[in-house]
């Protein structure tokens, strides 16, 4: 017995160019789907991944690095939160950022059990020249594809999300407020 799988999607009819099929996708479509992410992800860390090898560090440094970047004094529990990863591979972590000089971590003013995260110097310039790599990789992508794409590549993206992380973009209007906008989390 063999079985076949569908699923099925429901999409705004608006959103869809002529000859396709609104009711749903193949399961080789989103199949598809799934090997575009791999290799586009793939291209899009490869230079950034022997910008970050220079320094001794990987991706899960580039993750810390860009979002303590991106919030200024973000204590250890919110980056938890924000990064999903465990206590003890987070701390690890920052323990290699912290002995290379890249981040400072300082008491918070009101609870000095929480320690408040912020890049150095030198840990600003190697999340930013990786940072701009991606950057440049991304513009690159939404120049080729246009703009009515890129408008349909975020709502993809967030689709794909989960809650929190939805609700993070969903509230924020622009790129300024995301920068000024701590991630959700109890502190510490």
């Amino acid at each position: 017995m063999r079985w076949v799988s569908f699923a099925i999607i429901y999409v705004n009819v608006a959103d869809l160019k002529p000859g396709f099929n609104p009711l749903f996708l193949r399961e080789e479509d989103l199949r598809q789907g799934v090997e575009l992410l791999f290799f586009a992800y793939r291209e899009f860390v490869e230079e950034a991944d022997q910008v970050l090898a220079r320094s001794g560090l990987g991706r899960a440094h580039h993750r810390a690095l860009y979002f303590i970047g991106r919030h200024p004094e973000i204590t250890v529990s919110e980056l938890l939160s924000l990064l999903r990863v465990t206590k003890q591979s987070l701390s690890r972590v920052l323990g290699e950022l912290s002995k290379q000089g890249l981040i400072s971590q300082k008491p918070g003013l009101r609870d000095r059990r929480r320690r408040q995260l912020t890049l150095t110097e030198r840990g600003a310039e190697i999340e930013h020249e990786v940072t701009q790599r991606q950057i440049g990789c991304l513009a690159r992508a939404y120049r080729q594809a246009g703009a009515e794409a890129v408008g349909g590549f975020r709502k993809v993206l967030t689709g794909l999300m989960a809650g929190d992380a939805r609700l993070r973009f969903a509230t924020q209007g622009s790129d300024d407020d995301m920068r000024q906008s701590p991630p959700a989390g109890d502190g510490s």
